[in-house]
């Protein structure tokens, strides 16, 4: 029991940075699985990494006018993923082209810029910090911004709830009804580059969107009812963020990729065990249908 205390328990008690870390991954996990699920959902994964992607031009322009100035930076995400959003969206309807593939021309686009913007003025330290980020270094104000984009998130799903789901199910039904799908679809969008965006600070540009999507596709491999993705996916992302922070203390690895690394065992321990849909159920159902045969050849 001592030596699991001072796993679990210890570095937590023993150091202010660790229960700030600890407090900010654990807001992120409530509200970013969310918007996984209803990503994964809607057929729209490969959107979240993109739109990851598309926030980096504003923050690296943040930084090159304010420094490390929180505020500066997230305001500057916020803008360019929502810029990004509705551009891609914009193309989308004036060429025909699918919304999936102008996101991904986008985010190329924003990547190159980003990291164009950042080596103007910062060093490579200052490129990765941007980049992967700094769960470890957070403060107040980035726990603050944080709790108030986790509140926000929560609320307003709250409110859309069953318009998201019966858009997920019969989006012409919507129509029907005489409730633009656009606007619902802008404000999913519009939650997405905000949970990002605070997200930058902790995991980085290219890795925010790792707490978004592994914990909903490992949840999809055990329960088939939205209430249960939403849960087991909230619940795997704590347990990553939990676990990512004391494995990275106690070994000394960053701690941005330990969340990650971990999110991602469980999504592939569920790809092989899950109750729905692994490779073990799969031979299993397979297998069924061979021992019925077999009872049957064998009954007198």
């Amino acid at each position: 029991m001592t030596t699991l205390g001072a796993w679990l328990i210890a570095p937590l008690t023993d150091y202010a940075f660790m229960r700030r870390a600890l407090v900010g991954g654990l807001a992120l996990s409530l509200a970013a699985p969310p918007l996984g699920v209803f990503l994964m959902l809607r057929g729209m994964s490969l959107v979240g990494d993109a739109m990851a992607h598309a926030v980096l031009p504003g923050v690296a322009l943040g930084f090159v006018l304010a420094g490390f100035s929180l505020p500066a930076m997230s305001l500057g995400g916020l803008v360019a993923g929502l810029l990004v959003a509705g551009l891609a969206g914009s193309v989308s309807r004036m060429t025909g082209h699918r919304e999936d593939s102008a996101m991904a021309s986008f985010y190329l686009i924003s990547l190159a810029l980003g990291v164009m913007l950042v080596s103007l003025r910062g060093s490579s330290v200052d490129l990765t910090h941007v980049l992967f980020g700094s769960i470890l270094a957070i403060d107040d104000t980035a726990l603050w911004l944080i709790a108030s984009v986790t509140s926000a998130t929560l609320l307003v799903l709250a409110l859309i709830f069953r318009v998201l789901v019966v858009e997920c199910l019969d989006p012409l039904f919507l129509r029907g009804q005489g409730i633009r799908g656009g606007l619902v679809h802008g404000i999913f969008l519009g939650l997405m580059v905000l949970n990002l965006t605070a997200g930058f600070q902790t995991l980085g540009t290219l890795m925010a969107v790792g707490l978004m999507m592994l914990p909903a596709t490992a949840a999809r491999f055990w329960s088939q009812r939205l209430e249960g993705l939403i849960g087991l996916a909230i619940v795997i992302a704590m347990l990553s963020s939990a676990g990512g922070l004391l494995l990275s203390y106690h070994l000394g690895l960053p701690s941005g990729p330990c969340i990650i690394l971990i999110a991602g065992t469980i999504y592939l321990v569920s790809a092989l065990c899950g109750r729905h849909g692994s490779l073990l159920a799969r031979l299993r159902r397979r297998a069924a249908p061979l021992e019925k045969n077999e009872d049957t050849c064998t009954s007198p």
